[in-house]
């Protein structure tokens, strides 16, 4: 199965090759590497790797753990082949050659883009915190996987962030700045695998991709989640 493992070590030579070595000699193949914060003598660094199905991930945890200064933030589920930036160019295209599906698209490809298991393209009403979160939001579209009802987290105030709920569950939100319509991608918490928190450079990634989704869709975003108008003939 593919996974991704979240790694917080110091930043200093020969570090990151006792993680890889590692990640190895426990029976992970690597496939992908991506650095996610560098600061004070720290890295954060997502390892994507293909790990035996037979094999118990408790290994892989211990022989990091062993590691002096390494520290495992998540191990969890990644959904098909890694993804690069290049990918993204590649999804707004999409979006510009097919608007009107534009929202679908861009929910369809956001838990492959973050190694996440769901998303959500939500309309939130005026007054959503005084009726009780979810059963106050309408769903324009929702991923593969997403739970039904809606399981969604507190949204307001309407800016781009990371949230964790009380069971777990880890979730990016990303306003489109108009008709209060907000894009969630989630991360399932799920047992033995803990899936790690979104980093602050995976929803400033999101958030780029909601931007210019926006400026690409311009006023069929007002559409998502309207109810469909229907013609007397």
């Amino acid at each position: 199965m593919l996974l991704r493992v979240r790694v917080t070590l110091p930043d200093r030579p020969g570090a990151l090759g006792q993680v890889a070595r590692t990640l190895g000699v426990t029976g992970a193949d690597i496939v992908q590497v991506v650095v996610l914060e560098r600061h004070a003598g720290r890295a954060v660094d997502d390892f994507t790797v293909v790990w035996p199905g037979a094999a118990r991930v408790e290994r892989l945890l211990a022989g990091l753990a062993a590691i002096p200064g390494v520290r495992v933030d998540g191990v969890w589920r990644a959904i098909g082949t890694p993804t690069t930036t290049g990918q993204d160019a590649e999804l707004l295209a999409q979006l510009a050659a097919n608007p009107v599906d534009g929202v679908a698209i861009l929910v369809d490809a956001a838990p492959g883009l973050l190694a996440a298991d769901w998303a959500m393209a939500v309309v939130v009403p005026l007054g959503w915190a005084s009726h009780g979160g979810a059963g106050a939001a309408t769903v324009g579209h929702a991923s593969w996987r997403a739970p039904v009802p809606p399981r969604l987290p507190e949204v307001t105030p309407l800016r781009a962030r990371a949230v964790t709920g009380p069971d777990g569950h880890h979730y990016a939100v990303v306003p489109f700045g108009r008709a209060g319509l907000v894009l969630v991608v989630a991360r399932d918490h799920s047992e033995p695998l803990t899936a790690a928190a979104f980093h602050a450079s995976e929803v400033e990634r999101l958030g780029q991709l909601v931007r210019a989704s926006a400026v690409i869709l311009g006023d069929r975003l007002d559409l998502v989640g309207a109810p469909p108008v229907s013609t007397v003939t």
